[in-house]
């Protein structure tokens, strides 16, 4: 990024011998203070501290970093520090003239490159397991590393659309009508009104529940009485499905309070095979 300035003192009026023309083909050579030039100055003045061209900008020390050492394909994880450390220094040492307090900043990341090139130089000594000690470039790496993340995430943040930028909201203007236009009802729509009133009245209807005195005793005997008819019976004809879930309940209770006092006896011929049920057999 380049960006210079330059800037100009106002000068005395042109000797009589001056041959430049008032204009030269209607246009002015430059604007001075706003006003237009139409006659080339004799003695151009510019300042030593008018003129000031900073060929890259850095947002900070870890920028500066990173670009001196992606700019040398330099392996980030095994930093040659001799190379990087002379470089950021002289570029330390140029913003020192113009702007000191932006130097301070920089300064600081130049100390601390400055002692892990005097710690590399020093013999690593190994550490009471026999492992070799921690590289000096470590924390410096996982800072360039994260601060490249972070980013190559903002690069991808600002190449995405944003209101304002790249685009704006359409806005149309639409005229209202007030007058109002009511729609016609056809028959059909009327009737299938009808019918959601109808389905959301069935989904709110009550559900009574009336009891019912069921004794086990009386189906006890309802079943002896059966089985003295028949030598075997079916477990299955010894219920009757059509009286409701409660009496088939109550009636397989009665079996087995009579299974329980051995007065019925339940059989199968085999796996599988239909049980039946009978009277126990009295001893003699």
């Amino acid at each position: 990024m380049s960006t210079s300035s330059i800037q100009a003192t106002e000068l005395p009026p042109a000797g009589n011998n001056d041959t430049t023309p008032d204009v030269v083909d209607g246009l002015a050579f430059a604007k001075l203070y706003g006003e237009p030039l139409f006659k080339l100055p004799n003695d151009l003045y510019i300042p030593p501290d008018a003129l000031e061209i900073f060929l890259e900008a850095f947002e900070g020390p870890l920028d500066l970093l990173l670009y001196l050492i992606r700019k040398q394909n330099f392996n980030i994880l095994d930093i040659p520090m001799a190379q990087v450390t002379q470089q950021y220094l002289q570029y330390v040492d140029q913003i020192r003239k113009h702007n000191l307090e932006l130097a301070a900043e920089y300064l600081l990341m130049a100390a601390m490159l400055i002692e892990i090139k005097s710690r590399m130089l020093v013999p690593s000594n190994k550490t009471q397991e026999g492992e070799e000690a921690d590289d000096p470039r470590a924390a410096l790496v996982r800072r360039l590393l994260e601060y490249e993340q972070m980013k190559l995430a903002a690069y991808e943040l600002n190449a995405m659309p944003q209101l304002g930028r790249d685009f704006l909201h359409a806005q149309v203007f639409i005229e209202q009508n007030t007058v109002l236009h009511w729609p016609q009802v056809d028959l059909n729509d009327l009737k299938q009104a009808w019918a959601d009133v109808l389905k959301r009245a069935k989904l709110v209807a009550h559900h009574k529940i009336s009891r019912e005195e069921l004794s086990v005793r009386e189906h006890m005997s309802s079943i002896l009485r059966r089985l003295q008819d028949h030598k075997f019976v079916e477990f299955s004809e010894l219920f009757d499905p059509s009286r409701g879930a409660p009496v088939v309940v109550v009636n397989f209770v009665a079996l087995l309070e009579l299974a329980k006092e051995t007065l019925i006896e339940i059989t199968q011929a085999e796996s599988f095979a239909p049980i039946y049920v009978r009277l126990a057999y009295a001893p003699v």
